[in-house]
């Protein structure tokens, strides 16, 4: 039989569990046997922050070449301190993770405060919060993973990830900008899976906000051949690209109901033909030929492997609680090429793998002399106080803030991460000490002291 060191690496995922409770030996036992029956290369696990998933778990993935994807659900109305995940990243990348992911749907509205919402550069909040974080996942030598966004959604996904594009050229983060995966909901939103194929060079009427049926746009299956353009448009560069939930239908049919749409398991079914770089005939219009995924989708990952919380069995979960399968497992089974051996959890060893860090590291990129330390450009240092934040120090700074777009925030871990550092306020407030933690770390700094009409006017002069 062959080792599973040698076993070759596909594209099909899976969303492992829905919740975070199922990181133990005995699930390991349970599972890693029929995700390496099925060639499955690529898990996406939901990481909480407060704890870290054992390292058996993860390690006993790797060594069986499958990827786990981290999943950071984090809030963007009141993210932690980029610094409080640290030590779980750093964790995580000595055990062999590669690609992490923070925040979730930063299009949406739900995803915001009403009164963060309603201010004006929302896709400047999202960075704010993101490249803190892209830059510690940098700095712990991991791939960060640009946030999924809801096709279409309350701001309009392609016009948010265009401008976010922008936005990241414009702050100069190369980093980020060099080695970020993208990520996209590969949902059919009731469509076909040929819904939107080419992408705005063949769609040039599809509208933002608009369905009048005119025009075919990305809120389907073949969502990554708009989001390729537009960064092909603005950076010139296309991208490696995860797909999650593929194939699940913004409105899945309830058991029992009728419907002339194709099954799940139809769709599911030609999903993983175009997975495995063939071409097949579209459920819906069995006349016509899908293409298979382009070559920068690195992986595309079913919703959903298993569930035994919902009270009532989970339709879209391919292994149900009640012991039935999908159909597709056996055919998945049937299709893999490898007599696998599962390594056994109880031996937790690395084995270097082929990994997303090869994808978009160039192999003479890795070495820690070549490592950029410092992902944020230009940080803004504000300091807080017992009682909170004063007012007029956000007042005073905002002229500077439209002209050189620093990422704003109050601490010395994540102004670590950047090459200059502006720091407001005296030794008393923010001390030399801290300040030499951020000279330390290779930074730039800055201090700029004063009563409320100094600063404004020594800001201005920069």
């Amino acid at each position: 039989m062959e080792n599973e060191a040698n076993r070759a690496r596909s594209r099909l995922g899976f969303h492992y569990f829905p919740d975070t409770d199922h990181y133990a030996v005995s699930d390991l036992q349970r599972w890693l046997p029929e995700l390496v029956a099925m060639n499955v290369s690529w898990l996406v696990l939901k990481a909480p922050k407060e704890r870290a998933i054992p390292e058996s778990f993860i390690s006993t993935l790797v060594k069986n070449r499958i990827e786990p994807v981290l999943q950071f659900d984090l809030s963007l109305m009141e993210p932690p301190n980029p610094g409080e995940l640290s030590s779980l990243l750093a964790a995580y990348a000595n055990w062999g993770v590669h690609a992490v992911s923070f925040f979730d749907r930063p299009n949406s509205h739900a995803a915001w405060k009403p009164s963060q919402w309603a201010l004006l550069d929302l896709v400047e909040q999202f960075l704010d919060r993101f490249i803190p974080y892209a830059g510690l996942a940098l700095k712990s030598r991991m791939v960060p993973i640009f946030p999924t966004l809801e096709p279409g959604g309350n701001y309009w996904d392609t016009a948010f990830l265009r401008t976010a594009m922008e936005s990241l050229t414009r702050r100069k983060q190369e980093m980020i900008l060099q080695t970020m995966i993208l990520s996209a909901y590969a949902w059919t939103g009731g469509h076909c899976l040929n819904w939107g194929a080419g992408g705005p060079d063949r769609w040039p009427l599809a509208k933002p906000y608009q369905n009048d049926g005119d025009s075919e746009d990305q809120r389907g299956f073949r969502i990554f051949d708009w989001y390729n353009a537009i960064t092909k448009a603005v950076t010139g560069k296309i991208y490696p690209m995860i797909l999650f939930q593929s194939g699940f239908g913004s409105e899945p049919v309830a058991d029992g109901a009728s419907s002339d749409k194709p099954s799940g398991e139809q769709i599911n079914e030609a999903v993983i033909e175009l997975i495995n770089n063939r071409e097949c005939h579209d459920p819906d219009h069995p006349d016509q030929l899908l293409k298979p995924l382009p070559s920068n989708v690195i992986a595309s990952c079913f919703w959903l492997l298993a569930d035994d919380q919902a009270e009532e069995p989970n339709q879209h979960a391919w292994f149900g609680a009640d012991g039935t399968t999908s159909a597709l497992v056996d055919l998945l089974k049937k299709n893999s090429s490898t007599e696998a051996r599962v390594e056994s959890p109880a031996q937790p060893d690395m084995t270097p793998v082929e990994s997303v860090q090869d994808t978009v590291f160039a192999s003479d990129d890795i070495g820690e002399a070549k490592t950029v330390p410092h992902p944020i450009e230009h940080y803004l240092l504000l300091p807080t106080y017992e009682w909170g934040i004063a007012e007029w120090h956000l007042d005073v700074i905002r002229p500077f803030i439209k002209k050189h777009r620093p990422t704003v925030g109050f601490s010395i871990e994540e102004a670590a991460l950047a090459q200059r550092v502006t720091v407001i306020g005296s030794p008393k407030i923010i001390s030399e000490d801290e300040l030499d933690v951020l000279r330390n770390a290779g930074a730039m700094v800055e201090r700029i002291n004063g009563d409320g009409i100094s600063i404004a006017t020594k800001l201005a002069e920069r």
